[in-house]
Formats: structure tokens, sequence, C-alpha cells
């Protein structure tokens, strides 16, 4: 299967790099701080912007407070192994143009550029919570995404792990290739299916890139 487009766009954690462990331990020194373990217990945390996570969870008063302590929580955790580059992400990165792909993240700007550069990736185009009103499932970061790369959605391939980030690059009418890094294949509903980066390859060609399966 062959796939040509004019622009790539990537979620961060869960499909370029990992930062799972680091995720898991910051929220749960939060909601120790916070006093509100067992509300905790149940909630969602892969793939959706903090903010609404702690909007979900504390009063509006607390929101802006918790929300800067769970920031730093995790950009301190960065150095203590905080995240790992996922298999084939550099290889796949570096055979692209950088003017034809993004990091599409639900984190904030400083947490997502702190993660990126430890593991030396440097997007010249990124959008972050910090850039939209409405997170994932919603199509607005990919769309807004493509317009910040002068393509159109329709030219624009998501690459995502989570559910909830295909259900937003199909929302915006771009061409979805999961990443069963984070969730069972069967849980993923995309144009194409692969475990990781590695299982791809990118050639670049006259007017955008053709992203092939390898053999």
């Amino acid at each position: 299967m062959k796939i040509r487009a004019q622009a790539l766009l990537f979620d961060n954690d869960g499909t370029l790099v990992s930062s799972l462990a680091s995720v898991d331990r910051c929220w749960a020194r939060w909601a120790e701080e916070y006093g509100i373990t067992e509300e905790f217990g149940g909630v969602e945390l892969h793939g959706r912007p903090a903010v609404e996570i702690v909007a979900d969870l504390l009063p509006a008063d607390v929101v802006p407070e918790a929300l800067a302590r769970i920031e730093s929580l995790e950009v301190e955790d960065v150095p203590n192994d905080g995240v790992h580059l996922l298999p084939g992400t550099k290889h796949f990165l570096d055979s692209l143009p950088a003017d034809r792909w993004a990091v599409v993240t639900s984190a904030t700007r400083r947490l997502a550029e702190a993660r990126l550069d430890a593991v030396g990736i440097l997007p010249k185009t990124m959008v972050t919570a910090d850039d939209i009103t409405r997170g994932k499932p919603d199509p607005e970061p990919y769309l807004l995404a493509a317009r910040e790369l002068g393509v159109d959605p329709a030219h624009c391939v998501v690459f995502e792990d989570a559910p909830a980030g295909l259900a937003a690059g199909r929302a915006a009418g771009m061409t979805t290739v999961a990443l069963a890094t984070t969730h069972e294949a069967h849980e993923l509903d995309a144009d194409l299916v692969v475990r990781d980066l590695s299982a791809l390859s990118a050639l670049v060609i006259d007017g955008g890139v053709e992203i092939s399966v390898r053999a």
C-alpha cells in the first residue's frame, strides 16, 4: 500500500516518543497532592489536553494553579528518563523535508518542547494545547496544522496512536495512519494500521511524499 501526501502530521506521545511512564508517575503525584486519588482512578489521560482533565476533576477557581502544577511536574520529570524515542521515529523524520511535516500534540508548548528537545526532535511547525480552543477528537488541531503548512486538509496524512486523535484526523478530512503502540490494532479505526513508524518508509516526490509499508 502506498499513500501520497503533501504534508504529514504527527501526534507526539505514543507516536513519535513515549512518555507514558512519566505521565502516569506525575499525574499520580498530582492527584495525591490535590487529594483526589479516588476520583482520579478512572480518568483517561492519554491524548487529552491537561486543561480538560483538570477541569473535570477540580473546581474552576483551582484549575489555573492545578494546571500550572501538573505542567511543572511533567517538565521537571523529562530528565528523569521521562521520554524516549519510539522505533523508527528518527529515521522516518530524517527522510522528510522540514516544511512537509508538523507535530500536533495535546501537551502544552512548554512541555512538548521539553520532551522533543530531550530526544533531539526539532519540528519547524508545531501545534500545541496553547494554540487551540478545542482539543482532539475535535479536528481543530489538525486543521490548524494544515493551515500553517499551507496544505489542503485532503492532502494531509495524520499519524496517531489514540482513537481520539484518529477521530480528529478523520473529522478534518485527512488520511489516517494508526500506530499500535498504546492500543491494540483492532481498537484503531484508520486507513492504515502498523505497529510503529519502523514499519514505514517515506520517499520525497514532486509535490509531496509517498509513504509505503516496508516489506
